[in-house]
């Protein structure tokens, strides 16, 4: 087969017609190759952003996330309150750092998406440590609010006061004993400079219950006004009578509280300490020793007792400053009702059970037996 080829003006016009369409073609191609490139600039793009936004949420997921808090057990109720005008950032940050939720980006991240970050109601929640953050929006939203309710024991410090309504979630512990130092809204409440706090001795172990949002300004005023509510004129009359000052008594009281485990030997002890106090002896109770340590021992050391302290009962004769504790009725009506014995020196067995004797050979001899 023979290819004919157009001739004259013919050919012109062939030529033209094929350069159109070749152009056209190109023209296509340019098009195609410029909707692929902008179809890649904005895949990378995505990809850029996708990238940015994983690292931010990563960042943030360190900083604001799920970190293990110290072990809290389980059965623990934690208080918070919502106070109004909160943002969700704000109690998240306050849910987070008593261990109620485990990371406040999840929990924030709820509020946000889910609608509930202006549907909170303000009130006193109880929580549990490491809340799943749909269980605690739960409550937020629903307004599930309790009325606080907490129980100091007998023998409790300020320090231990402030360590257990800090855990409930009710106050910060520093907060707490910074106002305790001072805090002496009765006479009989010395701020004396050797007196760690104020506050020690009358803040009266009971259970409370509080209307209010908690604060440690409340709290102490709840707890002074129930021990001045105990201290019966009755008390007050007897203390007189024994040429006690209230904080004489209760410095003695908190003394018998932490040398006493069991009802019987609190009268006794206390009978001890007026005996040593009359005769100018020290009255050696480790109880003073243990009250300027940072934990508790069983058995205080020789070195324990060389501590400089006014409160080194070891080293000071007399009385220390102030109470070591918070004493309940108990402590106190036994120093005010002394048992009548020749007692002179005690000494605790392992199970708490206190031994005496009226001079110190029968004394060394029960502390070998027992100790």
């Amino acid at each position: 087969m023979q290819l004919k080829l157009p001739s004259g003006d013919n050919l012109k016009d062939f030529g033209k017609e094929s350069a159109n369409r070749i152009q056209e073609l190109f023209s296509g191609i340019q098009d195609k190759l410029v909707a692929l490139s902008e179809f890649l600039t904005w895949k990378i793009s995505l990809a850029a952003i996708l990238l940015v936004f994983t690292l931010t949420m990563g960042a943030f997921y360190y900083a604001f996330g799920a970190t293990s808090h110290k072990a809290i057990p389980s059965d623990t109720k934690i208080y918070v309150t919502v106070k109004q005008g909160m943002t969700a950032s704000e109690i998240a940050d306050t849910l987070y750092s008593h261990g109620v939720i485990d990371s406040k980006l999840s929990f924030w991240w709820r509020t946000r998406f889910g609608g509930n970050a202006n549907a909170f109601h303000s009130g006193t929640y109880v929580f549990s440590p490491g809340m799943d953050a749909e269980a605690v929006l739960a409550k937020l939203v629903s307004g599930e609010t309790v009325t606080v309710k907490f129980t100091i024991p007998e023998g409790f410090t300020v320090k231990d006061i402030a360590e257990r309504l800090d855990q409930q979630g009710l106050v910060k512990k520093e907060e707490f004993l910074s106002k305790a130092k001072t805090f002496a809204p009765y006479s009989y409440m010395k701020k004396e400079p050797d007196v760690l706090f104020s506050a020690e001795g009358y803040l009266f172990p009971d259970t409370y219950e509080l209307h209010e949002d908690p604060s440690a300004d409340s709290i102490l005023k709840m707890m002074a006004e129930d021990f001045d509510q105990r201290l019966t004129q009755r008390l007050r009359n007897r203390a007189k009578q024994m040429n006690l000052s209230i904080h004489d008594l209760i410095t003695l009281a908190s003394l018998v509280e932490k040398e006493a485990r069991y009802d019987e030997d609190r009268p006794i002890i206390a009978q001890v300490f007026f005996k040593r106090l009359k005769i100018g002896m020290p009255l050696q109770t480790d109880a003073s020793l243990q009250y300027l340590m940072d934990a508790p021992k069983e058995d205080v050391s020789i070195e324990d007792t060389k501590m400089d302290s006014p409160y080194n009962t070891y080293q000071h004769t007399g009385l220390p400053p102030g109470p070591v504790a918070n004493p309940g009725m108990k402590a106190i009506e036994a120093v005010l009702e002394p048992s009548n014995t020749d007692y002179l020196y005690f000494v605790a067995d392992h199970n708490g059970h206190n031994h005496y004797a009226t001079n110190y050979a029968e004394h060394m001899r029960l502390v070998n037996q027992y100790r």
